[in-house]
């Protein structure tokens, strides 16, 4: 007992100087950016070209031998010469990868990529998007689409490229591209949409327990947590979704004006086979055989906008990853001892 009560002591000593540190620093922190205006972010750009030429070079160095592996570097650097010299302009594709939460929290850095490639990006270019989003909140997925929407409007080609799933709010996105490319097993579809909130009115009753609902107008709030849930209110909340459904529906009907809207907006979703032959997609290729096939005719360029974060952020991670190693130290410590046995 005498070892848990050190150790415990020890370790609330250590906690505690950690957290003092840390509350000094944020001090410190919140006074430096007092005023000032958020960290924002920069751009940044990497040619893929370079990328799979890496792969290639370090390939074939390790497989054949030096005489055809020096004959073969020849060759390369005979090509792109004779294709300088013909002057021969190469098109831009510029890649996005969007990886959607239910809040689309990455549409904050889509906004940011989308607006640097409309200053450069032509009609004879292409912008390819890597989606990967099961879905989320409508509002916040409209928005995300809305920042797809403006590359169609500057009539810059547009491809969306799905490797393991596009749904619900994933798809409102990818039915803007012009083409979209599907690995073969990748979930499409869920044109559908879907509430669901618990309700335990009925404990609280039984506890004695009284929740006010307090509204102005008459449908501002149709179904609670707390409160309890009538007909009407439920009737009205179901006409908001079918409302809501109506014009998702409309919306991708609006870009895949070649689908079978009744047959496909069910809510159902199709693994890539079968919904290239719903028409949700138009081929079934991943998006590294794409970006590779385009690599050997374009220059094509990974665009990200990577957001600084600022001091009192960094210091929360720093913070939370100190504590998670406390954490861990003292029972890795605690288990090595094992007293009671």
């Amino acid at each position: 007992m005498d070892f848990f009560a050190d150790y415990a002591s020890f370790l609330i000593k250590t906690i505690t100087v950690v957290l003092a540190i840390l509350a000094v620093l944020i001090f410190i922190a919140a006074i430096r950016s007092k005023g000032r205006r958020g960290a924002g972010g920069h751009l940044e750009v990497q040619k893929l070209n370079d990328f799979y030429k890496s792969l290639r070079l370090r390939l074939q160095q390790s497989i054949l031998d030096k005489q055809r592996f020096k004959a073969l570097r020849k060759e390369e650097a005979k090509a792109a010469k004779a294709s300088r010299k013909k002057g021969e302009k190469r098109t831009y594709v510029y890649v996005l990868n969007f990886d959607g939460d239910i809040k689309a929290s990455a549409t904050e850095q889509l906004r940011h990529e989308v607006t640097a490639i409309l200053t450069l990006a032509t009609a004879q270019d292409e912008v390819v998007v890597r989606l990967e989003s099961g879905g989320g909140m409508v509002h916040s997925y409209g928005l995300a689409a809305s920042q797809l929407a403006r590359i169609r409007q500057a009539g810059i080609p547009l491809t969306v490229c799905v490797d393991k799933v596009a749904a619900s709010g994933g798809y409102m996105m990818a039915c803007i591209g012009e083409k979209i490319l599907s690995a073969p097993f990748a979930i499409l579809g869920s044109i559908g949409v879907v509430a669901q909130l618990p309700n335990v009115h009925r404990l609280l009753k039984k506890h004695d327990v009284d929740y006010e609902v307090l509204t102005a107008g008459e449908y501002k709030r149709t179904l609670t947590v707390f409160g309890e849930n009538t007909e009407k209110g439920r009737e009205k909340f179901q006409q908001d979704l079918e409302i809501t459904h109506e014009l998702f529906k409309g919306f991708v009907g609006r870009y895949r004006p070649q689908l079978h809207m009744e047959e496909i907006a069910t809510g159902e979703v199709w693994l890539g086979q079968a919904a290239l032959g719903k028409r949700l997609v138009d081929e079934l290729k991943t998006s590294d055989e794409y970006l590779c096939e385009r690599s050997k005719e374009a220059d094509v360029f990974l665009v990200r906008f990577v957001e600084r974060k600022n001091l009192q952020e960094r210091i929360g991670m720093a913070a939370s990853v100190t504590i998670d190693r406390l954490v861990t130290t003292w029972w890795g410590r605690l288990s090595q001892s094992r007293p009671w046995q």
